[in-house]
């Protein structure tokens, strides 16, 4: 390998193979909750329950509230896209990846409780708006360091399976928050004070819950897993120059582990896909196939089962045949489930002297994307894993967000397109369903980029110059 192309580089192992794994199950459990707690602020507050109270009548106009909302959440992921990978190398450096789990998961916490003071009125929108996108900042950071500690729990025997069950552990902590939220407070079971709709105090207690839920589960992580041992080459420096030194490590990294550039690259085209597919999952399912609300909530409940099941599943394949492998399987397999729903539709067949309505077709279908979205998100975190030079995990992962960040608009603008190219097409409330063919293009797409990306266990190490 020629250290020619990065001045003072030297030869650092994989964290993987190198580091201070901490494998108990114990550990790995305790890692695993935090993914756990994380659904309260994913599920509860940016999907499902707080963002829809945001963008309620209750704020004024619903599309002007729809797009504040929309450009804060733009704006934070700039502040992503370009603070997350000096995060990440920031805390490899000084030994203080555990400290800035902590640090940020606390003020996501934070952020998310201040939602109760989120009035439902028209003057409080922007506060509400602007703790949703902050929260959103400080998790993505959260979650560089947290990925980052994947390393620490696993070994490359079964780093697969450790992903895999944290993915898992997220799809069912979601269900779990969703139920309690359900129960107490958006249709409480019985009567008590936190259900009052009186101010929207219901909704705003949510908020209290998702604060406390994602700050306990967090813990164990942090009283469990050892903190990382600081590098002995690194030095301290400046935060501006700190975006020095990540530009001279890309280009090393470029020039001594082009594959992991090009895997960077592909995971974040078919990433943004697998992102779409739970993003526009519910509005085809209402808008195409004619859901009723609580029809929605029952098949996301049931998706999230399959999710996590695929998951693990996809977890124990990782170890055996590689992260590659699973990850090209299941982008098949979410193009073949998607291309049945573009081309059965709502439609009432008869298969072999069964009846088969619309509703089967997305129920049958639908659960088949689930299944495989779990693995093609573990793996894609286990692979990059396998490939971060020891110390330079978090600053990988934050590359990783960025990568993902910069190409977010991908799956929305073209489902937005095939619907506007199908509306004078086909017949009135038949345009939506072709949404997903703009999905399934990214998918493609980002198939094809991995093709000629080599498995983990043939690319080489970066190399990558001292601080």
């Amino acid at each position: 390998m020629d250290t020619a192309s990065a001045p003072e580089a030297t030869q650092p192992p994989s964290e993987l193979e190198s580091g201070t794994q901490a494998t108990g199950k114990g550990r790995v459990l305790a890692w695993a909750a935090w993914d756990w707690g994380s659904a309260a602020f994913n599920a509860v507050m940016t999907t499902f329950v707080f963002t829809v109270y945001l963008t309620s009548s209750a704020f004024g106009d619903k599309d002007q509230a729809s797009a504040v909302l929309g450009g804060a959440l733009a704006i934070a992921g700039l502040a992503i896209a370009l603070l997350a990978p000096v995060t990440g190398q920031r805390s490899d450096n000084g030994g203080r990846r555990k400290l800035w789990l902590g640090v940020n998961t606390a003020a996501v916490a934070i952020l998310t409780g201040m939602c109760f003071f989120v009035f439902p009125r028209p003057e409080f929108l922007l506060l509400g708006v602007s703790l949703i996108a902050l929260g959103n900042v400080f998790f993505e950071f959260a979650g560089v360091n947290y990925n980052a500690m994947l390393t620490q729990v696993s070994t490359p025997a079964n780093i697969g399976k450790v992903s895999g069950f944290g993915w898992g552990m997220g799809y069912l902590g979601g269900i779990a928050a969703l139920l309690v939220v359900l129960q107490l407070f958006v249709q409480p079971s019985f009567d008590w004070f936190g259900a009052s709709t009186e101010g929207s105090l219901n909704i705003r207690l949510v908020a209290v819950f998702s604060a406390l839920w994602f700050f306990i589960f967090a813990l164990p992580v942090l009283f469990t897993v050892p903190e990382l041992a600081p590098p002995a080459r690194a030095k301290q420096l400046g935060f501006l120059a700190s975006y020095g030194l990540l530009v001279r490590r890309i280009k090393a990294i470029y020039a001594t582990s082009p594959h992991t550039i090009y895997f960077l690259l592909a995971s974040a085209v078919f990433r943004d896909g697998l992102a779409a597919v739970f993003t526009f999952g519910g509005i085809i399912a209402a808008g195409t196939f004619g859901f009723e609300l609580p029809q929605v909530i029952f098949f996301a409940i049931f998706g999230n089962v399959v999710a996590a099941v695929g998951a693990v599943i996809g977890g124990f394949l990782d170890d055996r045949v590689g992260p590659k492998a699973v990850i090209m399987g299941s982008l098949v397999g979410l193009l073949i489930a998607g291309s049945m729903i573009l081309v059965l539709g709502n439609g009432s067949y008869v298969f072999f002297g069964t009846a088969w309505a619309g509703a089967t077709t997305f129920w049958v279908f639908g659960l088949f994307l689930c299944l495989f979205v779990g693995p093609a998100q573990s793996s894609s975190r286990a692979y990059l894993a396998r490939l971060a030079p020891s110390g330079e995990t978090g600053e990988l992962f934050g590359l990783y967000a960025t990568t993902g960040r910069a190409v977010s608009f991908l799956a929305p603008a073209l489902f937005t397109l095939c619907i506007t190219l199908a509306t004078p097409l086909v017949a009135p409330g038949e345009a939506q369903r072709w949404g997903i063919l703009g999905i399934m293009v990214v998918l493609v797409a980002g198939l094809l980029v991995l093709l000629p990306v080599k498995p983990p266990n043939k690319a080489s190490i970066a190399l990558v110059p001292a601080s």
